[in-house]
């Protein structure tokens, strides 16, 4: 379940499925992968089975450990920290 949001562009997505940070063609995949994340309650279930490696769910590392990340489409990907079920800190952003 998704606990809190890190950032506006995240919450846009989240409460009206749009926002003028993130470009049109990635809101529908965004919203798809937060949906995900608000129904479960294993990080396992960000890794969609049979589909190419597209997600790439990963720990983030250095400055940015504790931190995991998924892919929307690079370089736009969806950053948040996991603990006990709980997604937090969920943050849709260009890290690369």
């Amino acid at each position: 379940m998704i606990t809190s949001f890190a950032g506006r562009t995240s919450r846009e997505i989240w409460e009206h499925g749009q926002s003028k940070s993130l470009p049109r063609e990635h809101w529908l995949r965004a919203k798809a992968l937060l949906t995900i994340m608000h129904s479960t309650r294993m990080l396992e279930d960000l890794r969609i089975r049979g589909e190419p490696p597209t997600i790439r769910l990963h720990k983030l590392s250095g400055d940015r450990s504790g931190y995991w990340s998924v892919t929307i489409k690079l370089p736009w990907c969806i950053t948040f920290r996991f603990d006990k079920g709980e997604f937090s800190d969920v943050r849709i952003e260009n890290y690369h």
